[in-house]
């Protein structure tokens, strides 16, 4: 007899309810995670993901191994590996963590689920952080949030004691197709490098965290640089909450740090509230969330636009800049992010699908939860936020004044002055004989007209199209109720800032 604890997205030993559960019932423990290739073949997955992944896997082991016990790492369906685990130890449990994933992991999950009761196997899942399953009112769900994340936090276990498990492979099984090709300055995994991470935040990064964290000059140095290690859960969200709050209540803490850190943690309340609208709605991963706004664009995508849009060839330098950054890297701050995917929604006119998916596929730190309640949000698809359409020459010039981080990732602008950078196409003929930019493509569009347009057609769209009802429905069900100020529909200017817009720390 023995109990499964199957690893997903909570890499670690630390603060893993289900690890010490097991541990507790006095159980042998089969620690358990599953390369799943159909997985890694779903349209939001990459390389870079998974390369992520398998670090933190090599991390997870060794965590493990010092604890008495080691990982087993099986290829294939999770079915057919717990049934063999069935007939090989006569597991009578299995234990893991709540997934707030796309349709395919939800799908999984179900099966599993359905396996185990016709198996007559105890299925047991925990909460990984703030995010309720079958929540029934919105109403409650902060105080619901407050009671988990102040909760207290689980150690380590003393020891494993685990069955023999050499006779199955020990090597990492790599999935033989992966979407994306390499990330060269991507973060790495493991629960060391996220303790490392928080560490130095803490310490002494945080400090201007809420001035800093908008510009891509300033934000990968200021935000913590945890998101990934929260994506995938090599360090717990509660973990980083309560050592955050330890160091602002701190009677040494200087009143600045106090004030980041302040900010730094509504952040991560932000970070469930956006979750829990895909835990409610599993349908918005492939759907609009209002409902009527679905119709909004209607064939195919501009093929021209989308693919210039991919590759950094706008002809906007922040946008590219910014887009060619995140393919190297695999991280932007949120500020940008929401650049990009607005600038795809409105200026380039495109259905909000494939952008979406192309930047989950870029994103190391891939979070369905966030990223497509956040993606429609972006492009005006949930009805009870302000049209955010931003102005690609206004934001350059305010985030990245002197042209710094434009040259850094357009090298044809490099020789362009400050105050031509941002409008490269204004130059005349003998300024780009002499600064360069030649080579740097024109813009796809006069972006200014494609703003209005945009806004005209949507306004248009809400009048005739959008009822009242619906809207009401969206905001009764995902709606904020109590936490951080969430501003409410409103006309704004091209550059107004919705307090809900939730930078990725």
């Amino acid at each position: 007899m023995a109990v499964v604890v199957w690893f997903k997205r909570d890499l670690r030993v630390e603060d893993h309810g289900p690890l010490y559960a097991a541990v507790q019932s006095g159980q042998p423990v089969v620690p358990l995670y599953v390369v799943e290739p159909e997985y890694w073949q779903q349209p939001d997955t990459s390389r870079r993901q998974w390369q992520f992944v398998a670090e933190s896997l090599e991390s997870l082991r060794k965590q493990l191994k010092r604890l008495g016990s080691d990982l087993l790492i099986a290829h294939g369906e999770v079915i057919r590996t717990l049934d063999d685990l069935k007939q090989q130890y006569g597991i009578t449990q299995v234990f893991c963590h709540q997934e707030t994933g796309g349709d395919w992991t939800f799908q999984r999950d179900k099966a599993v689920i359905a396996w185990c009761q016709s198996q007559q196997i105890e299925f047991r899942e925990w909460q990984g952080f703030g995010v309720v399953r079958r929540l029934v009112n919105r109403d409650d769900w902060d105080q619901h949030w407050n009671r988990i994340i102040k909760s207290t936090r689980l150690p380590a276990p003393e020891a494993i004691h685990s069955p023999d498990t050499s006779g199955w492979p020990q090597s990492l099984p790599v999935p033989t197709k992966l979407n994306g090709g390499p990330c060269p300055d991507r973060q790495a995994g493991g629960s060391e490098r996220a303790i490392a991470l928080l560490d130095s935040f803490l310490e002494r990064r945080c400090v201007g965290y809420q001035y800093n964290m908008s510009s891509p000059l300033t934000a990968p140095r200021a935000c913590s640089r945890l998101s990934p290690h929260l994506a995938w859960g090599t360090i717990s969200l509660r973990d980083v909450y309560q050592q955050s709050k330890e160091t602002g209540d701190h009677r040494n803490t200087l009143p600045r740090k106090k004030k980041s850190l302040t900010s730094f943690r509504s952040r991560l309340h932000w970070h469930c509230h956006f979750i829990q609208k895909l835990e409610d709605e599993p349908e918005l991963e492939f759907r609009a969330m209002h409902r009527e706004l679905e119709h909004l664009k209607t064939g195919p995508n501009n093929s021209e636009r989308l693919h210039r849009w991919q590759e950094g060839q706008t002809g906007w330098p922040l946008v590219d800049a910014c887009m060619r950054s995140l393919e190297h890297t695999g991280w932007i701050n949120f500020r940008m992010r929401a650049m990009l995917m607005a600038v795809a929604s409105y200026q380039l006119w495109l259905h909000w699908r494939d952008p979406a998916l192309h930047l989950a596929r870029l994103f190391t730190d891939f979070e369905p939860g966030i990223h497509y309640p956040q993606a429609q949000m972006q492009s005006g698809l949930t009805g009870i936020n302000a049209l955010r359409i931003y102005n690609p020459v206004l934001q350059s010039q305010k985030l990245d004044p002197e042209g710094e981080f434009i040259r850094r990732w357009i090298p044809e602008l490099a020789g362009v002055p400050a105050e031509m950078i941002h409008t490269p196409w204004l130059m005349t003929p003998a300024q780009k004989q002499r600064f360069g930019g030649n080579t740097y493509i024109s813009p796809v569009c006069d972006h200014e007209q494609a703003a209005r347009v945009a806004r005209k057609a949507v306004g248009e769209f809400r009048k005739q199209q959008v009822s009242q009802t619906e809207t009401d429905r969206v905001l009764n069900r995902h709606g904020s109720r109590k936490g951080p100020t969430q501003n409410r529909p409103r006309t704004g200017s091209q550059d107004s800032e919705p307090a809900s817009q939730l930078p990725l720390f």
